[in-house]
Order: C-alpha cells, then structure tokens, then sequence
C-alpha cells in the first residue's frame, strides 16, 4: 500500500486560494476543526466553502475572512442558535451567499459522479429559487412534454473529512452518520482526511476508500469540539463560550487562541 500520510501543515497547503473548499461532517458532528485551525494559521483566503450544512469549523473560516463565498442549505450551531460570524457577515453584505438546498447540492454531486453537467430533478419548481440563482435552468424532456429542473454539477476542487479511523493509504471509517462525505470524497480533485487514528489495518468496510484520498493525516480529537461518536461527545461549554465571545465582540481574540 502507498502511504498517504502527511503533517497537518503539508496537508493544509493542498488548499489554494480562490479553491472551493468543502468541509465533511454533520451539523456539530464529526467536523475538521483540527484542519480549520490550521488552514486559518495559514491564511489561505478568497474561498468559496461547500458544506451539506455548515457549523462551528465553518464559522470560524468566515469570521478569520477567509471565505468569499458559501453554498450550504443550513449554517448554525443546531440547539445553540445561530452561527454568530456568518450571520453578522452575512447580514451586513460582507459575505456572498449562494442559495442550497439539500436536493441541489445532492444532484450537483451526483451529476459531478456520472460525469455529466447537470442531473435533472423535480425540486424547486414554483419556488423563487430559480430567480435567484438563474444558472439553474429547466431543461425539456426528450421523452415526455415534462420539463425538469437542472442541478449543474458541482466539483470541489479540495474536500477534508474527519474520520474515526484511516490506515495510510487513506481507507477510512467514518462510524455513522455519513452525511455526503462518500459523494464529496469521489466529486472533489484532492480528498484529504484526518482521522482520530492510524491504523495498520481497518476493521469492517470502509466508508473512504483510500484510491480517491490524496493526503491522510493523524489529528486525535480532531473534531473537538464538535463530537465523534462514540470516541467523544459535544462540547456544550467550549461551543457557549465561543457564541459568548462572539456576542461580546471578542472574536478576534477567540480567534487568537483557538489557533495557538
């Protein structure tokens, strides 16, 4: 087997500016925290940031200034409320929003799989959300006098799952709660995963198979503060503390020592 391992630092560096970035994970579980803070150590900018739904990591990317632009169908921190920097960006027009939802990133990802530029689909009709976003076309049926909507595909140019474990050829255990990582790691150009640990061999069936993964890293609670389950659960206390600081206009010096 080839060994993909590399430092958090060589992986970090994968990520290009102007990239469009796209973060694994569930809501407040399983999300590359341990990458986030070393991407923003990095200050690689003018991102465009892909999540099925965005959190805590994705937050902290936003409020550094890091991100152009995001696609997600949800940006929150579930129980807790809003995600405070988005919101607040957002809000004031300092963030560009490209409006998901869960059926267009889905069809773009699986239009991205076959390898075609768009996957048809029945969402969206009679809704405003193809006034505003009037790259998503309807297309005719060839077959019937049906028309469809258009998902255009969507190709990441680099996507980072945290995983529970991974040997060094990137083979991956995710332990439930798979969210769209497997579609995400086969659409993107470069599929980096970070895992709880090293293996020398995986136990049961992979959820990341190691031939799409370019770099594998070792990040023990590489999650925190969100959870892994069942190797650690949410941090409740650590994800207030940050909504507090955020609330008290002290971002920047959350920022300041969640990166040191």
């Amino acid at each position: 087997m080839t060994s993909k391992v590399m430092s958090m630092v060589e992986a970090a560096g994968l990520v290009q500016p102007g990239d469009t970035l796209a973060l694994g994970g569930m809501t407040l579980y399983r999300r590359p925290v341990a990458f986030v803070r070393e991407l923003i150590r990095q200050g690689k900018g003018d991102l465009t940031l892909l999540a099925f739904t965005a959190g805590y990591e994705s937050d902290l990317l936003v409020g550094a200034g890091l991100v152009r632009q995001v696609r997600t169908c949800y940006f929150g921190l579930e129980v807790f409320g809003l995600a405070p920097m988005f919101t607040r960006l957002a809000t004031e027009g300092k963030i560009a929003v490209i409006e998901e939802t869960e059926a267009s990133i889905a069809f773009g990802l699986r239009a991205a799989l076959a390898g075609v530029g768009f996957m048809p689909g029945q969402g969206w009709r009679g809704t405003d959300l193809l006034r505003v976003r009037p790259d998503v076309k309807l297309v005719d049926d060839p077959y019937s006098e049906r028309s469809y909507v258009a998902f255009p595909a969507i190709h990441p140019d680099v996507v980072v799952i945290h995983a529970r474990a991974a040997d060094r050829s990137g083979n991956a255990i995710l332990g439930g709660n798979l969210a769209v990582d497997w579609e995400l790691s086969l659409a993107a150009e470069k599929t980096i995963v970070t895992a709880e640990r090293l293996v020398e061999g995986l136990r049961g069936q992979a959820d990341i198979l190691g031939v799409f993964v370019n770099a594998v890293v070792e990040a023990p609670r590489g999650a925190y503060p969100t959870s892994c389950y069942p190797d650690y659960p949410l941090a409740s206390e650590e994800i207030l503390t940050y909504i507090e600081a955020c609330a008290d206009s002290r971002f920047e010096e959350y920022l300041k020592g969640f990166v040191s």
